[in-house]
């Protein structure tokens, strides 16, 4: 559960309910000034959401984000003669998005809305050679990503809802409650469709009864393998299945892979990101303890593509694959996390073992090329890639070129201008409780060390993430505590990525002790060699963050201001509000109904009375990952306890905000808040 619309009135409730008119959310003349200086900085970043190297590696495009609608824009493969696509109307006037390249580089497909009704969004090609404009290849009724073209390029697959009323994602706005839930003529399936490189109707290639959140074609173009579970999809991926199909529509799936059922390492676990070999002999995925779809990490595994039982390629390892492609039938490309940081590295695959060989480059900088997390988009003979990297020293950039010279320099400036208001990063690494544990540190602005700081603690969402460095956005985090004169202490505790599987695996029934504690020996550590004044700790996180933020204090004093975004105050409530229950079993070992104890083991509410920390609450109303009333619930014992506190819920915001206002609205009452409890000055 992790680190998205009008424009409504907030509803904020303190000491008493209090309504909010829409201009409430401006600034006011008494907020620190480089608050509102800061939130404009922040703007100004164009984020790159998708970067694709053509398969022939003469090209690129990347979808560009600024103050208009997402826009694609095409180059040379060195950046140069870059400029937006062809299209039926003016550059950000209409979205455009998802892209991919075919597989003879001539043609890129695309989901726009600009040749029908705005939101729309249509299967088109554009031939990137031409000056004409882009042809739609499918009229659409729903909600579509994940384009990919077949190998031969006489077609293209995608993720498809059919009469979507929302965005396929746990994180994104739940649909309001009404009337009867849960019955199945409510639910919204997503499944494999394919429509013709000359354009058609989309075809429906998989069951109507399957719920398939990624998938890959074979290299002939005959099959596809994917993972998938029944619906409601929100909620089941957590017990999703790998299966392989023909590409026709009507053809009956096989289950490959179901770790509900096997022995071995992979049993009751997640899998993600099913790929053929070469030959077609055999699939490799990654499986492990993943906490959300998209945080992908784990051991690399292969099954034979007739079936039979998967081997775990990679146990041991004491870095976490995120992403992978194969380069031959022997050997794999893997973007991993090792100690906070980026790597790519190749890996020899036989059929027992896959063994790192060469370490590409290591980043202190998050890398991705939008189809998943750390992705790589990769020239068809591997030699070159791309995607996008932003750090904290730099904001995001197109990156590409050849692997054999390292790693890839930026080859765009579309935000060259952007400086970091904020202070220097560096890695903190220590030892405790038999484990190696890393986090990141930001110094304050204009640091004095001369001077002592308070320190504001930032726990990751997840658990199973991790803080890797990236340029901040305007919406929450904490990057921006630096600015305003805080040392920013973003620890990867036990439950996060970085040291290997095991790591992941170590804070099972354990939620909020054995991470703290690795939490508290990191704050130590830094305060035995930087002027920290521990009298002036801060703490605070979004989604596994938030609930470690509203536990953290009923464990220790030593916190004495918190901020809480979309949190868990009672492990035994949650269980029953929240529409992705199926995560929690693979964590807590049983239902909450078989084993209440451990439940209550890890609730803040079980120990609220010793609670004395101010604390602001923040959530969305329709936050399906991590329901309004558990913040209610938190702010409402607190109150009763005379703590101060204030609970800001959001209206029209999932787990992830997407209004702008809101966004910005969050930060700025976050920055407040540690302003009024814990003052840098």
């Amino acid at each position: 559960m992790h680190a998205c619309p009008r424009l409504l009135p907030l509803l904020t409730l303190a000491l008493a309910p209090l309504a909010l008119a829409p201009q409430a959310m401006a600034a006011s003349p008494r907020v620190d000034p480089r608050i509102s200086q800061l939130l404009d900085q922040l703007g100004k970043v164009r984020a790159i959401d998708q970067v694709q190297l053509s398969p022939d590696g003469q090209r690129l495009a990347w979808v560009v984000r600024g103050e208009g609608k997402p826009t694609i824009e095409i180059a040379r493969a060195d950046g140069t003669d870059a400029h937006p696509l062809t299209m039926l109307s003016k550059p950000g006037s209409c979205r455009q998005e998802e892209i991919a390249w075919s597989p003879d580089s001539r043609r890129l497909a695309f989901l726009s809305d600009c040749g029908g009704k705005p939101g729309d969004m249509d299967v088109y090609t554009a031939d990137v050679g031409a000056t004409t404009a882009p042809r739609r290849l499918a009229d659409l009724d729903g909600y579509a990503h994940a384009l990919s073209w077949s190998s031969d390029g006489r077609a293209l697959a995608f993720l498809y809802v059919e009469g979507a009323t929302r965005r396929a994602s746990a994180v994104a706005a739940a649909k309001l409650a009404a009337g009867e839930v849960g019955v199945e003529g409510g639910l919204e399936i997503q499944r494999i469709a394919t429509v013709p490189a000359t354009g058609g109707a989309p075809t429906l290639a998989t069951p109507v009864g399957q719920y398939v959140y990624e998938f890959s074609w074979s290299p002939d173009a005959r099959r596809f393998a994917y993972v998938a579970a029944p619906a409601p999809g929100d909620n089941n991926w957590w017990i999703a299945r790998l299966y392989a199909q023909d590409a026709r529509a009507g053809a009956a799936p096989r289950v490959l892979v179901d770790p509900g059922k096997v022995a071995g390492p992979l049993h009751g676990l997640q899998i993600a990101l099913p790929r053929w070999s070469p030959d077609g002999s055999r699939l490799a995925f990654i499986g492990g303890l993943m906490s959300d779809q998209g945080s992908t990490g784990g051991d690399l595994y292969a099954v034979a593509a007739a079936g039979g039982a998967p081997v775990d390629l990679t146990p041991g390892i004491h870095v976490t694959p995120a992403w992978f492609a194969w380069t031959s039938p022997r050997t794999l490309l893997v973007s991993q996390v090792s100690n906070g940081q980026s790597q790519l590295a190749d890996y020899a695959v036989d059929a027992m073992r896959a063994t790192q060989q060469r370490v590409h480059f290591t980043l202190p900088a998050s890398i991705g090329d939008g189809s998943a997390s750390m992705a790589v988009s990769l020239s068809a003979d591997h030699k070159q890639a791309a995607f996008t990297q932003s750090s904290y020293a730099a904001a995001p950039e197109v990156h590409a070129g050849a692997l054999a010279q390292g790693a890839p320099a930026a080859v765009t400036t579309i935000n060259a201008a952007l400086r970091p208001s904020w202070g220097k990063a560096e890695s903190v690494e220590w030892d405790h409780d038999g484990r190696h544990a890393q986090g990141w540190l930001l110094y304050p602005a204009g640091y004095d060390p001369a001077k002592r700081y308070p320190m504001i603690v930032s726990v990751h969402g997840g658990p199973a993430a991790a803080v890797i460095p990236r340029w901040p956005g305007v919406g929450y985090g904490s990057v921006p505590f630096s600015t305003l004169g805080y040392f920013v202490f973003m620890p990867n505790p036990r439950g996060s990525f970085g040291q290997g599987e095991a790591y992941v695996q170590a804070n099972r029934k354990d939620f909020g002790h054995g991470d703290l504690s690795d939490i508290l020996a990191g704050i130590d550590a830094i305060e035995k060699k930087l002027p920290v004044d521990d009298e002036r700790l801060g703490l605070t996180g979004w989604s596994y963050g938030g609930f470690m933020s509203m536990f953290v204090p009923t464990q220790t004093q030593r916190f004495h201001a918190v901020v809480a975004g979309a949190g868990i105050a009672n492990w035994q409530s949650y269980y029953g509000e929240n529409l992705i229950d199926q995560w929690m079993i693979p964590y807590f070992g049983s239902s909450v109904y078989d084993d209440p104890a451990v439940y209550a083991k890890s609730s803040a509410i079980d120990f609220i009375k010793r609670v004395k920390t101010p604390t602001l609450v923040v959530v969305g109303d329709r936050d399906a990952e991590c329901p309004a009333p558990q913040s209610f619930e938190f702010w409402h014992a607190l109150r009763a306890q005379g703590v101060p506190t204030s609970l800001v819920v959001y209206p029209n915001e999932g787990h992830h905000f997407v209004d702008p206002a809101h966004q910005r609205d969050v930060l700025q009452r976050a920055l407040e808040w540690f302003g009024k409890y814990l003052p840098a000055g």
